[in-house]
């Protein structure tokens, strides 16, 4: 049934490119889609899919994004029909072709187990929404379309050769060499460390590349600012995401190895960069699209922050992935109406937005305040954790750093936002023929409703998935003196400094548990343990049955398999 996932857009492409008219082709995205997010809705539930002898499965991580991409996408096909009705002037056959090819291509993405298999499909989106980017058929979205294939064709190949030096790390540590994910977690503790290194380092700027993170960001400011706000709220809200999900994975792998520590700094301070160069380029931004361009970098660089966080920054992450996702599609297509409205992107000839067009430029002002992580909205939740785990995992200069840039993204964008729905319409912009209708007005209205109820009220099955997920991705884990056996006992993280006897908690819940997710063996640190703490863990280390070895300098456990 997993397979259903790829082959059901696929299908629905072929039959809207042999449709005949303009008029009823775009019927087919919102029946695929549906059909799309049926299967989704079964399979999350699954206890188990597995097919292809292990190249397609859908894990607790893949669940996430999955479920995300197919209720974006949901929402935004019921949009398009009524969109591409107000565009008689542009043939949709390829948009319309290229769109469930983009689905079909992003859920083997996340549906991927198989190095390569996860990389000719990322290679595939790229191809399947170049054609969408050149939708105005100008020169503007030509140059955004080259840039935006030049650029992440580069970040591909630079993450294909770290694929490859990731293969060779386990041929020089004399192992056979594998490309699916669950050999190279199990093999991880013993491949070369300085090929795994070199790999991630080349994984993660090829696929950051992809995810629009500073400084390989270039692509994104013209490929948002001149693609159709559909388009750019997949792009925003998906397309990412998976780009995003390539990197979790390969930090799974390197966590499994003992190296969270290495890749801890540099995702930390990748992500803090991103969020600086953000800040700076959306200050006294004139193009409001471009300008929502700037938000998606930041956000990018708020989740790569949180992983390199790790912990309790997690699950936040998470919740910050289908959080973000939902409201850059309420600001694209929110925006895409008003540039449809007005017939320009730019503050100097858009103004009176509120009197204009209320419900989307409520609905635009509303998701720039979902965005800056004002209450209630989801946002808010996700970033507060964000920033209380950073703080708790003894980071502070990037949890200051984190507090100051976001208050400055909430001044500039403030600033580009309130030009937009503030004030009186121009005579011109009153007298355009766009009218909004309930085709383009429904789907927005749904997606600012998940983002406030997600504010609000986090439902049981979606906070479990995101549990699962969470442990699925870093198990078990010491920092700075508290532990992170986190979602697996359903509550708050026990600290072993002021409870001692939550270690006995913490090893007998947590060791079986390692042999469960096939993550040994693995290096604990337990910072500045008190002797009272450190008598306990050990005697409780030598009596459990997975065998160990620790150092008595700050409590360095290491588990060794049976």
């Amino acid at each position: 049934m997993a397979s259903g996932l790829v082959l059901t857009p696929l299908i629905m492409a072929a039959l809207a490119a042999l449709a005949p008219s303009n008029r009823w082709r775009p019927w087919f995205l919102p029946l695929g889609t549906a059909i799309h997010l049926g299967l989704v809705c079964q399979l999350i539930w699954a206890p188990k899919v597995s097919e292809w002898d292990g190249w397609l499965v859908l894990d607790p991580l893949g669940k996430i994004f999955l479920l995300l991409i197919s209720v974006l996408f949901m929402l935004c096909m019921c949009y398009a029909p009524a969109y591409l009705r107000m565009r008689p002037d542009r043939p949709n056959r390829i948009l319309c072709a290229c769109l469930m090819i983009g689905l079909g291509m992003m859920s083997l993405v996340i549906l991927s187990h198989h190095l390569g298999l996860m990389w000719v499909a990322m290679e595939a989106t790229t191809l399947a929404s170049a054609p969408a980017l050149y939708f105005e058929r100008n020169l503007r979205s030509l140059e955004a379309t080259w840039k935006y294939l030049v650029i992440c064709s580069v970040g591909i190949a630079l993450a294909l050769l770290g694929s490859f030096f990731l293969a060779y790390a386990s041929l020089v540590a004399g192992r056979e060499s594998s490309l699916l994910f669950e050999d190279l977690v199990r093999q991880a503790p013993h491949l070369s460390r300085s090929w795994l290194h070199a790999a991630f380092v080349l994984l993660f700027v090829g696929y950051g590349t992809k995810m629009g993170l500073a400084p390989m960001h270039t692509w994104k400011p013209d490929a948002y600012g001149e693609t159709p706000g559909l388009i750019g709220a997949l792009l925003a809200g998906g397309l990412v995401n998976c780009a995003f999900l390539a990197v979790l994975r390969f930090y799974k792998i390197g966590a499994a190895a003992g190296d969270t520590a290495f890749m801890q700094h540099i995702l930390i301070f990748m992500g803090l960069l991103s969020m600086i160069a953000s800040a700076v380029f959306m200050v006294r931004q004139r193009d409001f699209k471009r300008m929502l361009a700037y938000s998606s970098i930041e956000h990018m660089g708020i989740l790569v922050l949180a992983l390199g966080v790790g912990g309790a920054a997690l699950f936040a992450m998470l919740l910050h992935v289908i959080n973000n996702g939902l409201t850059k599609g309420v600001l694209f297509l929110s925006a895409g109406n008003i540039h449809r409205a007005y017939g320009s992107k730019l503050t100097g000839d858009v103004s009176g937005a509120l009197r204009r067009m209320p419900l989307s430029g409520g609905l635009f002002l509303a998701g720039f305040l979902a965005i800056t992580g004002s209450p209630p909205f989801g946002p808010f939740i996700s970033e507060f954790s964000i920033l209380n785990a950073t703080f708790e995992s003894g980071h502070y200069l990037a949890g200051g750093l984190f507090v100051a840039l976001l208050a400055a993204v909430f001044l500039a964008m403030g600033h580009t936002v309130l030009a937009v729905v503030l004030g009186s319409a121009s005579k011109p912009a009153r007298d355009t023929s766009f009218r909004e209708g309930i085709g383009v007005g429904a789907p927005i209205v749904a997606l600012m409703g998940l983002v406030l109820m997600l504010g609000v009220y986090i439902p049981s099955p979606l906070a479990s998935l995101l549990r699962e997920a969470a442990l699925f991705l870093e198990p078990v884990r010491l920092i700075h003196g508290h532990a992170w056996h986190a979602f697996a006992m359903g509550r708050r993280f026990p600290w072993l400094r002021c409870r001692p006897a939550a270690s006995m908690i913490f090893a007998r819940r947590s060791l079986p548990l390692r042999h469960e997710v096939g993550e040994l063996p693995r290096c604990l640190e337990w910072r500045n343990p008190s002797p009272v703490q450190s008598i306990y863990l050990r005697f409780l280390l030598k009596t459990s049955k997975a065998p160990c070895t620790y150092s008595n300098a700050r409590l360095r456990v290491t588990f060794f398999p049976h």
